[in-house]
């Protein structure tokens, strides 16, 4: 496993988050409601509504603002009525990218997404054009000098699908998606605290950008973090600082 920047990517984009606060509150209750809309709002029968209020907790979102987020997902709130959309493409040399959305306009949003690609160097593909490059599983990460074997012990009685030991020292638990909560309480209860822990799209194979090429694959990313119905940016690119 390639652990070149993984580490310091993590700490970047953490610090990005922290930056966007704002925008995070209102990418999260969307989640929360659309998750709540499909699952109900019993955190014990629906994972997906737990982990986007663990999400929301973890940034310190009021909650307020959660408890209103399910209510409009169960019905108890007037609310939007949100669709999930997929767009595929590529980014900067070919890297590829996964861009997921929750919006109340199709049309609105594909223009967008369109436009951001096109204007930043990146091209919109078609339906299954990069996916089969990303694997959909949980990703649970550790900072450096976290005991491995301690990690490895828990994650693998829980059900985990591998544990690697990144070059940076980070260690990284892969879960497949509907074992994720699980594996993550038992991290938890077994004292360890992760630093990233997500259902994620995880790319087969890494790019790293530097120089010039990280500074356009940024500006490409930024444009897509400052449209309102993108959720997530998954991509093969790895940026160094």
């Amino acid at each position: 496993m390639a652990g070149h920047s993984k580490w310091a990517n993590i700490q970047h984009r953490k610090g990005r988050q922290d930056e966007k606060r704002g925008k995070i509150f209102s990418r999260l209750s969307k989640e929360i409601t659309v998750a709540a809309k499909m699952g109900g709002g019993d955190l014990n029968f629906n994972p997906r509504l737990r982990l986007a209020i663990d999400k929301a907790k973890e940034v310190n979102m009021p909650a307020d603002n959660i408890d209103r987020a399910v209510k409009k997902g169960t019905g108890e709130l007037e609310g939007v009525n949100y669709e999930e959309i997929r767009y595929e493409g590529y980014g900067i040399g070919g890297a590829a990218m996964i861009v997921d959305c929750l919006t109340d306009n199709r049309t609105r949003t594909v223009a967008d997404v369109r436009h951001a690609f096109s204007k930043f160097g990146g091209n919109l593909g078609t339906d299954g054009s990069v996916a089969f490059m990303f694997k959909h599983c949980g990703q649970i990460i550790f900072a450096p000098g976290t005991s491995e074997d301690k990690v490895m012990e828990a994650a693998l009685e829980a059900g985990a699908e591998d544990v690697l030991s990144n070059d940076d020292g980070s260690v990284e638990v892969i879960t497949a998606p509907h074992d994720f909560m699980a594996v993550k309480d038992a991290l938890e209860k077994a004292g360890l605290k992760a630093e990233i822990a997500e259902v994620t799209m995880k790319p087969d194979i890494e790019t790293v950008f530097s120089g010039d090429e990280a500074v356009k694959m940024q500006k490409l990313l930024d444009a897509f973090d400052a449209l309102d119905d993108v959720q997530d940016v998954y991509t093969s690119a790895v940026i160094e600082e």
